[in-house]
């Protein structure tokens, strides 16, 4: 089972990586881009686990040590692969 998390800063945080890129796309030319928020991509393969307990243990790994439950949210997809 795999499980691919996705972590963002809460609107209204901010984002001075995100700032920095959208300045270097704006010097080379891509002046239409507005806004620009970075975040962390993670992937949790499990061995043998049932769905909903594979669920309630990425949302424990999240808020206890993958996220910063201050400034980020998070959202999460599993799959059989």
């Amino acid at each position: 089972m795999l499980a691919k998390i996705y972590v963002t800063l809460k609107k209204g945080v901010l984002d001075p990586q995100g700032k920095a890129v959208q300045h270097s796309l704006e010097s080379l030319g891509y002046k239409e881009v507005r806004d620009i928020r970075l975040g962390k991509y993670m992937e949790v393969r499990f061995d043998d686990i049932e769905r909903g307990k594979a669920d309630t243990r990425i949302k424990e790994m999240c808020e206890k040590l993958l996220t910063n439950p201050i400034i980020e949210d998070y959202q999460f997809e599993i799959s059989d692969e």
